[in-house]
């Protein structure tokens, strides 16, 4: 088949959705399809445009499978919403331009959100090529930003919930992470055009995580060699330092445990919560900042810690499933998880015996359970070996790209 996919990110983009993309193309390159990519100029690093990619609204690299383009993403400071909204605009009609002029016509349409306004792209390119459009969703938006509070004008989130509800209606398919993100999805268009609002449109397909190259290795590497952090215990919050995480959390807990110079946390990553938090933890010795590492030493940083923490705010659970924690899983590491009970996220920590699980933004809960396996290390590496043979059973980036393919394939026939 030929395969049309609109996506924010890709090799050798870092952000976790280009990482995603990026293996699931592969895969199904493997399995014989031929690929057009339409994506973003690399910018998730620093939010600018990479060294070297510059100069260009649109560039094209032609390939041995096909095609990527990628276009100017318009990169702003996340704070601020309304140049982030235009921003995403422009990147948005350009990435509709490319995918209506492509070269190939596609047998079916594939784009990711966020941002949402790629859906709108998707649909409309699959209308103007008559094909199937398969609408995948990473995190449910606006949910995500009404809960962090970045969106609290209500004709903003009527509008944006008004895109998100169309968007899922003129879908063929809608493929969400969890049952959690399904039942969110299928609420929203419940009786709405008859067969269109049907709950069998909304398909799980889970993220995956490379078992083979995520492993659990040394504690004592690389890593912590120059960070400083030899011989400690290393308690670890590594990916985007925005603000759906609660890192406050991080702070409450490293003050509680500041009289312990043997243990250190470390929040590896960049954001625009960063200089905020940076500020917050000034008086904190035991709290390092680190920046973001290549793609290629993730092994090797998620191998670095004896704990690992994922706090998301109150509600942000039941709209998004932040991969790190099947990066974590992989690694062999316990965790520590900040998040709604009953969410995929909880029950994934809890079902796998993988650490801890406690209700979101609550510092003393938090607290606790970072102390508890701080202080019974061996408690903490049964749970981590626990975590690994959990994962080991979930899914790979080849079963998740013969899901896609099934799919496509059950779609084209029905038109």
């Amino acid at each position: 088949m030929n395969l049309l996919v609109l996506c924010p990110h890709y090799a050798p983009d870092v952000a976790p959705t280009g990482e995603v993309m990026t293996q699931i193309a592969e895969q199904l390159v493997a399995r014989g399809h031929r690929l057009h990519v339409v994506t973003s100029l690399p910018w998730y690093r620093h939010h600018a445009i990479e060294p070297g990619w510059e100069g260009r609204l649109v560039r094209h690299e032609d390939t041995s499978w096909g095609r990527i383009t990628r276009v100017h993403p318009f990169p702003t400071d996340k704070a601020n919403v309304p140049a982030r909204a235009l921003a995403f605009g422009g990147f948005t009609a350009l990435a509709t331009a490319a995918g209506i002029v492509t070269g190939h016509r596609p047998d079916a349409v594939l784009a990711m959100s966020p941002p949402l306004t790629l859906g709108a792209a998707g649909w409309l390119v699959a209308r103007r090529h008559r094909v199937p459009f398969v609408f995948n969703i990473q995190d449910v938006f606006p949910d995500v930003a009404v809960e962090v509070g970045a969106i609290t004008s209500r004709r903003v989130i009527a509008a944006a919930s008004w895109l998100e509800r169309e968007t899922y209606l003129r879908a063929d398919a809608v493929t969400v992470l969890s049952d959690d993100l399904a039942d969110n999805v299928a609420a929203k268009i419940a009786g709405r055009r008859g067969d269109a609002g049907r709950r069998d449109k909304v398909r799980v397909i889970p993220n995956f995580i490379d078992t083979d190259w995520i492993r659990p290795g040394p504690k004592e590497n690389a890593y912590r060699r120059e960070h400083g952090l030899e011989g400690k215990t290393v308690v670890m919050y590594a990916g985007n330092v925005g603000f759906s995480q609660s890192l406050d959390l991080v702070l409450a807990a490293a003050t509680h445990l500041a009289h312990d110079p043997q243990v250190a946390f470390v929040i590896n990553g960049g954001g625009s919560a960063r200089p905020v938090l940076e500020r917050a933890a000034a008086g904190l010795p035991n709290v390092h900042f680190v920046d973001m590492a290549p793609k290629d030493r993730l092994p090797e940083v998620a191998a670095a810690a004896d704990v690992h923490v994922v706090p998301l705010r109150t509600g942000l659970a039941r709209s998004s499933v932040p991969s790190k924690l099947y990066t974590i899983l992989a690694a062999g590491r316990p965790v520590v998880a900040s998040v709604d009970a009953g969410t995929e996220v909880a029950r994934t920590v809890e079902s796998a015996g993988a650490g801890l699980a406690v209700p979101p933004d609550d510092p003393e809960a938090f607290t606790k359970a970072v102390e508890r396996l701080v202080r019974a290390p061996e408690d903490a590496e049964a749970m981590g070996a626990a975590g690994r043979r959990f994962v080991e059973g979930w899914a790979s980036p080849a079963a998740v790209a013969e899901a896609y393919e099934r799919l496509f394939v059950e779609l084209a026939a029905e038109r």
